[in-house]
Formats: C-alpha cells, structure tokens, sequence
C-alpha cells in the first residue's frame, strides 16, 4: 500500500449526493456533497429522480478532479439506499422515477405475494418475508399500473448499481441488494416460488456481483464531462448500511451500528445468517460474517419535513432550544412512510399524541428525535431477542452531528455511543470497496487502520428511567393506534 494512490466513493441518499476522495495512505482528503430531492405525491409513496442522480455526481466527480489536480485516480465505487427499484429500457436508460426502499405503494401486492408463497418456506431462504421493501410487489405494481413502462423495462437494478453503469459499467445488481430484494435465496441464487409468480420479472434481472468487484471503465464521455480520465476501473459497491457499518469498524462479534440517515438502519455483527420476519439480513464484506438488520422507513427524512414543515432555518438553533425541553413530552410514531421493520406493516402512519396548547415547534421537534429513537430501540429489543450480541455501538451518518439527537439516543438505548472522526459514512465504504477491488489494499480489514475514533456520548442518567417508561407507552400506543391507520390507509 503507498501514499500515492487515490480512490473514490459515491454515495446515493435520500437527502443527497455524496462524493469522497480517499487517499489510501491518509484517509479522505476531500468530499463533495449535493441535495437530492425525496418525491412523494401520493400518502406513501417515495420516488427519486435518476437524472438528478446522476447530474448531481457528475458534479461532484468534477470537483473531487479537479482537487486531485493531476494526481492519478486509481478507481471508483457506488454506494446508495438498497433496494431501490430502477427501471432501464434496453439503453440503460431510466423510463421512470426511482421507487425507493421505503417506499409503500403496494401493500395490496404485498398481501399477495405472502398468500401466493404460503408454504415454501420463504424466511429461511431468503432471509426476508413479502413487505413494503420487497421488490417483486413493486414489479407486481408496476405490471399492473403501468403497463407500458413494464412493457419497455429490460433490467430492474439498484439506485447505486444503476449509477455505476450509467459512469460506465455493465449492467448489474450487486449481491446485498439481491439479498434484500427477496428474489434471490441467501446463496444468491434466484428464488422460483417469488420469480416465478410475478411474470416476466426473471428475466428482467441481471448478473448478481459481489463487492469489490471491477466489472468496468469510466466512459470516455464521463471522463471529459468530470475531467478524470479514462479508463479508471468501476468497482462493486453495496448497499449503503452494511458499508456505512463496515466502515465505521464493526469487524468483530458484538458490534452494532445506529446510522441516521434519511431512513433508520441498526445492523450487528453475527457469525451466522440469522433470519428472522421482523428484520432483514445481509452479508457482511469481510468473508464469514453476517449483518442482521433493522431499517427503519424515516430516519432524517422525518427530521427533514418536520423542519420544512414547520419552517425551521437552523436545526442547530432548534436543537439548542430543544436541549432545555422535558424529555417524552409528546410522543412521535414515526411511521409517515408506513414502517419496514420491526413492525412490518405499510399501511401504518405517523402520529404525535399528547399535545397541549401550550406546546409549540420545539417540542415536536424534539418529540421527532425522540420518536425515532424509540423506532431503533424496538429495533435493538428484538433482535437482542434473537440472541444477538449487541456489546459495543457506534453512531454515523448525517444525524450523528447532532449531540441532541445522539444523546437522545444513548439514552433511549440505555448505552454509550462510540462516534467515528471525520466519518462521512457509506462513501468512505464505497472508496474503500475501490481499493479493495483494485488490491490498493491488501484486503477488507486494511482499510479500517484509517477510520478515527471520536468521543463517547453517554446516556444521559435523569433520561434513561423516563425514557423506559416512555417507550412502554410509545409501543402501546403503536399497537393501539394500528387499527385506525388501516382504515385510514384503506380510504
């Protein structure tokens, strides 16, 4: 390994772009950042559009070129919010918005596809039952709904898969987000009772790839638009939780992960598959390990409407004021895109209860940080539930610069919080996977000798007490509010 060599890591979130520039030797040395925009003109819908994808990375490749001002990129790799459903023609060319993971258009599908495969013995072969992130009951949808955009789709991929052949690459899905999708089993092979129920899906997936795979070039084009060069190898990425929780040092046995980003994803270590149907599961990048997983539907993306609902300009202000608000004051179900796990269930909605008239914008907000830190505790229960060591955790991601809301969360959790230095989340995985693959490192662990502790958040002890009373409440009135959001969902 030499100093003299420079990877890149690109990252696809809900809220945005981000792009980093790894020095091998150093440690990230630059990054570029751009918005994206979550649509949603539907209750439970949640689209992106590709083009804004890919205009906003060019972007960020051009500024990440020109500060390595003529030294060498040895080779780029994609990351981003798994498994998102893109639709190409034969082209490679998107022919829709991108339907995102959390994303609740068919829960009538859903229902069917959990009837149609009753009986061959899905959780244990594919680590996941039918839900709102499945991907055949979008295709299901999408047959159903737009026939003429099903009609001209040759290859449904990933949001980060599409993005790298869209710099260059072959067409693709990389092997986490085969998993995920619920069409492949754990040893990656398709699955037929799930294929062969939604017409025509099989053949409208492409090669399963493993990360740290080069399975292109940067395209000419690309490289002139950014001012790269050609040539430069593409690498398989993965899925953006398990390289946010990679490389934020989660190696061994026991380590657990709360990442906040636009949705709320919680993975620990394992040394064996375990499935379960009220968490998903994906495999680890070093060879052997496991990630049992929660996901959560909204994470940020709650953070980032509450504040432009209620016309917040500085979240540094608000958690300031917010600091000085009693804890549990309002209760926030945080389900406004249906919930993934552990609940399982699109049709849910979001809810704040208990408000007075004397309460106002902090408290909500405050209420929202709270709300989602319930959402990752149910989480934590249940797999611990399972028997999963959970013994040491770490907080990354966007939300993690917020030391309200990591408070919040050591003490809704009832643990310390290690925090990583200069973490800029999935990317930096995505440009370790790139050297990986490229053998600018020896292996999956080498990299790691890069990552930078950061301090310890501790709970808060006045809060944990009042929390855990809080939470009990929180889960009751999860279950009791249930029914109402049914029948509201089915209106």
């Amino acid at each position: 390994m030499t100093d003299s060599q420079l990877v890149i890591g690109v990252d696809i979130g809900t809220t945005g772009v981000k792009s980093v520039l790894v020095d091998v030797g150093a440690g990230v040395i630059a990054q570029s950042t751009r918005s994206n925009a979550l649509i949603s003109t539907h209750a439970g819908w949640a689209e992106a559009d590709p083009g804004v994808w890919l205009s906003n990375v060019l972007e960020t490749l051009a500024e990440l070129a020109a500060f390595a001002a003529g030294r060498s990129v040895r080779a780029i790799a994609t990351t981003g919010m798994v498994p998102a459903v893109v639709c190409l023609d034969a082209a490679s060319n998107p022919l829709r918005n991108a339907i995102l993971q959390n994303d609740a258009r068919a829960s009538a599908e859903v229902d069917r596809l959990a009837r149609a495969t009753t009986g061959s013995n899905l959780l244990h072969a594919t680590g996941s039952v039918p839900s709102q992130q499945s991907v055949a009951p979008k295709a299901m949808w999408l047959a159903q709904h737009e026939p003429d955009t099903w009609s001209e789709t040759r290859w449904i991929v990933g949001s980060y898969d599409w993005l790298l052949t869209a710099l260059g690459a072959q067409v693709h899905v990389e092997s986490n987000w085969a998993l995920e999708s619920g069409l492949f089993d754990l040893a990656g092979h398709a699955f037929l009772p799930v294929n062969d129920y939604v017409r025509g899906l099989a053949e409208r997936l492409p090669p399963v790839v493993e990360p740290g795979q080069i399975i292109g070039e940067l395209d000419p084009r690309v490289a002139d638009q950014t001012g790269l060069a050609r040539g430069i190898p593409l690498v398989t990425g993965g899925a953006d939780h398990v390289l946010s929780a990679y490389c934020a040092g989660l190696v061994e046995t026991g380590d657990w992960l709360v990442k906040l980003g636009g949705a709320g994803d919680i993975l620990a270590v394992a040394e064996a598959p375990i499935v379960d149907e009220r968490f998903f599961l994906d495999r680890h990048p070093v060879a052997g390990l496991w990630l049992p997983n929660g996901c959560m539907a909204t994470s940020g993306s709650l953070v980032r409407w509450v504040q432009k609902l209620l016309s917040i300009a500085d979240l540094s202000a608000m958690d300031a004021e917010a600091t000085d608000r009693r804890a549990a004051e309002v209760l926030c179900l945080p389900y406004f895109l249906g919930e993934k796990s552990p609940r399982n269930d699109p049709d849910l909605r979001g809810v704040f209860a208990g408000m007075h008239l004397g309460h106002d914008a902090v408290d909500l907000y405050r209420s929202a940080l709270e709300g989602i830190a319930f959402g990752f505790r149910h989480n934590a229960d249940v797999m611990r539930s399972r028997g999963i060591a959970m013994d040491q955790a770490t907080v990354t991601n966007g939300g993690a610069t917020s030391l309200l809301w990591k408070q919040i969360h050591a003490s809704v959790l009832g643990v310390p919080l290690r925090t990583v230095r200069n973490h800029p989340g999935a990317s930096l995985g995505a440009a370790f996977a790139a050297g990986t693959g490229t053998e600018a490192f020896a292996d999956w662990r080498a990299p790691l000798e890069l990552i930078e502790a950061g301090e310890t958040i501790d709970p808060v002890a006045e809060l944990v007490a009042r929390y855990d009373e809080a939470f009990g409440l929180w889960t009751s009135l999860g279950d009791l509010t249930a029914p109402t959001m049914h029948a509201l969902a089915r209106r």
